[in-house]
């Protein structure tokens, strides 16, 4: 996974610490002749399936960096539909030893350019599924992710319980 600038920079000061972090998270779906179906890319770095994610760069909307970085990851141009989520997740350990903490913002969009494809690297394969035909291995929180997009609640999710 590319690590923006800022977080590199950030490194060389505070070494392995804690970083406070926001992220997007975007779900693209479509009509399926059986239904709706969702867009999921294979990560590259662990070969789980995801929705498109990105860290927000400093200063930039997460509804903007889920647009950057569908075109850079995925290939494809999207609108964005609504704001979906706003959750705090669990602490990340990575292989190095950096440790992380987001404020996902999640994000339910559709295409409105290009075509579905490998971009930058981070993904090695995507595809469309049925929202009841999802692929292994995925990221534990794509299902109730998926089923927030689906259900459009009206009030924006905090809290993954009970989805």
């Amino acid at each position: 996974m590319s690590t923006p600038r800022f977080i590199t920079d950030l490194r060389e000061h505070i070494g392995h610490a804690p970083l406070w972090l926001m992220g997007a998270n975007v779900f693209v779906f479509r009509d399926g002749p059986s239904g709706p179906e969702v867009l999921l890319f294979r990560r590259a770095d662990n070969g789980d399936w995801a929705g498109i994610a990105g860290i927000v760069e400093p200063g930039e909307h997460p509804a903007t960096t889920a647009v950057r970085e569908a075109l850079e990851e995925g290939c494809i141009e999207i609108e964005i539909e609504r704001l979906l989520w706003v959750l705090v997740m669990d602490e990340v350990t990575y292989a190095n030893g950096d440790r992380c903490q987001f404020l996902d913002h999640g994000f339910r969009a559709r295409i409105v350019g290009g075509e579905p494809g490998i971009g930058d690297g981070e993904a090695s394969g995507w595809g469309w599924f049925p929202v009841d035909q999802l692929p292994s291995p995925r990221q534990a929180r794509v299902d109730p992710l998926i089923r927030i997009c689906l259900a459009d609640p009206k009030e924006v999710v905090l809290d993954l319980e009970g989805w």
